[in-house]
C-alpha cells in the first residue's frame, strides 16, 4: 500500500483514524464491510480518513446488514402482535414508549380539530409542501401502456392498491413532513384507504402537528403505534387495526428489519429506509460553516445514522471539522448530534473528484450533496445515490420538506437498487392479452413446439387443438 509522505493535520475538529488496508488479509473478504481501525486521537467529531494514494479505500462500515441482536428482536415482536393483537401493542405501548393507551386509534376528529387549530404559520408551511409534493408527484403517473404486433395486443394497466399502511417515526420529533411525503404519493397513485401509524408520546396522544398532516394529506386512520409492532400490525390486522396490503415509510432499524420481515406478507418498496445518511462532497468553493451544518442536519435524527465529508483538499476537511465542534456545541439536539457524529461522523481526504465518486458509489448514501465549483460535473459520475443536491443553494433539508420528491429515501447501502419513494410503489401492473385469429395461426405453432420442448404436453395441446379448431381439424384433437 502507497501512501504520500505529506497527511493533513488532525485539526480540532477532526480525530484521526488508523485506517485497516484493503490489502491485508483481515481486510473484509471482497471489499464488502471494510473497516476502520482504532481511534489514534479523541479531538474532533468527524474521523479522518485519509486516503490518498490508496487502491481502495477503506471505508467506515455501512450498515448493509443487520446489527446483531436486531432480527431476533423484531421477531420476538411480530410474533408477539400475531398471537396477542392489541393487547400486545398496549404493551409494547408501555414498555418502549412509556404509555399507557385505551384507544390505539386516534378519532378522526381529532385530526380536524388539530388542522383547525395549527399555528398559521405552520399551516401555511404545510400547505405550500403539500401542493409542492403532490404537483410533483402527478408528473409520475404513468398511462395505460398498448402494444401491438402480429395481431396480439397487450394493454398494461396500472393499479393501485387498495389499502396502503404508512409509518412515521416519533419520539425524539414529531414528522408531520414525513405524513405528507408517504400519504400523499399513495393519495396520487390512487389508493383508496390509508391507515397511518406513529408512536404515542409519553401521555398518550400524538403530536398535533402530526395529527394536523394526517388530515392535511387525506389519511383516514391514526393509530398511536409505533416501532416493529406497528409493521406487525398493519401486515397482519389486530382487533383495532385492519391489515393492508402495502407499508411505506421510513423508521429506525427496527422498523426497517421488520418491513423486510414481513415482505411477502404484505408489499414492501424494496428500499431500506432506515436510519438517516448524508454525504457531503465539497472543494475550497464551498464555505465551511455550510457544509458543516448540512452534515449535522442529519445527524440530528438520533442514533444508528451517518454523516461523512469527500473532499480532495485537507485544509476543507479540518475547516469543516472546526467548523462541526463548534455548531454541535451550541446546537439543541447536541446529544443526538454528537452521538451519532463521534461514532459515525468521518472526513475522507481522496486525491480527486475520480475518487471522490468511488467512494460515492461505494457508500451509496441516502443524501449526497455536491458543495463544488462545478456540480454538474461530478454528477454523471454518481450512479449509487438516494438523492442528489447540486450546489450550495440546494440543501438536502429543501428536499427533506418542499422540493417535491418524497424524503423517504433509500439507506444502508440499498440505494444500489432502490429508489425515492413514489407513485409507482403503491402500484401494480396488470396486462391484459388479447389476440386475432391469424396471430394464433402464426404464433401457434411455435408456443407449441416450445411447451413440447419443456416436457409440458397439456401446454402443447392447449394450443393444437386451437389450431385445429382455426384449421377446420378435428376440435378434439388427440388428448395429451
Amino acid at each position: 500500500m502507497r501512501r504520500r509522505s505529506s497527511e493533513p493535520p488532525a485539526g480540532r475538529g477532526l480525530r484521526r483514524l488508523l485506517s485497516r488496508s484493503p490489502d491485508r488479509d483481515d481486510a473484509t473478504p471482497g471489499g464488502a464491510r471494510t473497516s476502520v481501525a482504532a481511534v489514534a486521537d479523541s479531538a474532533g467529531l468527524l474521523g479522518l480518513i485519509d486516503a490518498r494514494g490508496m487502491a481502495e479505500v477503506p471505508l467506515p462500515e455501512i450498515q448493509d446488514t443487520t446489527p446483531p441482536g436486531v432480527l431476533e428482536a423484531v421477531r420476538e415482536i411480530i410474533g408477539e402482535v400475531r398471537r396477542d393483537g392489541d393487547a400486545a401493542l398496549r404493551h409494547m405501548a408501555r414498555r418502549f414508549d412509556g404509555a399507557t393507551l385505551e384507544d390505539l386509534a386516534v378519532p378522526p376528529a381529532a385530526c380536524a380539530a388539530a388542522l383547525e387549530t395549527l399555528e398559521p404559520a405552520v399551516r401555511d408551511a404545510l400547505e405550500l409542501a403539500a401542493e409542492r409534493i403532490e404537483e410533483f408527484h402527478r408528473t409520475l403517473r404513468e398511462p395505460d401502456h398498448v402494444w401491438s404486433r402480429q395481431g396480439v395486443t397487450v394493454r398494461s394497466l396500472r393499479i393501485p392498491v387498495d389499502r396502503a399502511g404508512l409509518y412515521v417515526p416519533g419520539g425524539r420529533a414529531a414528522y408531520p413532513s414525513t405524513v405528507l411525503m408517504t400519504a400523499i404519493p399513495a393519495r396520487v397513485a390512487g389508493v383508496a384507504s390509508l391507515a397511518l401509524c406513529v408512536p404515542p408520546r409519553p401521555d398518550g396522544t400524538v403530536a398535533p402537528v402530526t395529527l394536523a398532516a394526517a388530515a392535511l394529506a387525506g389519511v383516514q386512520e391514526v393509530y398511536a403505534v409505533g416501532g416493529a409492532g406497528a409493521v406487525a400490525a398493519l401486515a397482519y390486522g389486530t382487533g383495532t387495526i385492519p391489515r393492508v396490503d402495502l407499508i411505506a415509510g421510513p423508521g429506525n432499524v427496527y422498523v426497517a428489519v421488520a418491513k423486510q420481515e414481513v415482505a411477502g406478507v404484505v408489499g414492501v418498496p424494496s428500499a431500506f429506509a432506515g436510519p438517516s445518511e448524508v454525504v457531503v462532497v465539497a472543494d475550497r468553493s464551498a464555505p465551511a460553516e455550510l457544509a458543516a451544518v448540512d452534515l449535522i442536519v442529519q445527524a440530528e435524527h438520533g442514533p444508528d445514522g451517518m454523516a461523512c465529508l469527500v473532499t480532495w483538499d485537507p485544509d476543507v476537511a479540518e475547516a469543516v471539522g472546526a467548523e462541526v465542534v463548534a455548531a454541535a456545541a451550541v446546537a439543541p439536539r447536541r446529544a443526538e448530534i454528537e452521538a451519532t457524529l463521534s461514532s459515525s461522523g468521518y472526513a475522507i481526504v481522496v486525491e480527486d473528484q475520480r475518487q471522490a465518486a468511488e467512494v460515492v458509489n461505494r457508500i451509496a448514501p441516502e443524501h449526497l450533496q455536491l458543495m463544488v465549483a462545478e456540480p454538474e460535473e461530478l454528477v454523471p459520475l454518481v450512479r449509487h445515490a438516494g438523492a442528489i443536491f447540486c450546489g450550495q443553494n440546494a440543501p438536502a433539508s429543501l428536499g427533506d420538506y418542499l422540493a417535491g420528491p418524497s424524503h423517504v429515501l433509500p439507506t444502508g447501502r440499498t440505494a444500489r437498487f432502490a429508489s425515492a419513494l413514489g407513485v409507482a410503489d403503491f402500484c401494480r401492473r396488470t396486462h391484459v392479452i388479447s389476440a386475432e385469429e391469424d396471430a394464433l395461426l402464426s404464433l401457434g405453432p411455435a408456443v407449441e413446439t416450445l411447451a413440447t420442448a419443456e416436457g409440458l404436453p397439456a401446454h402443447a395441446a392447449s394450443m393444437r387443438r386451437r389450431l385445429d379448431r382455426l384449421r377446420g381439424g378435428d376440435p378434439a384433437g388427440t388428448r395429451p
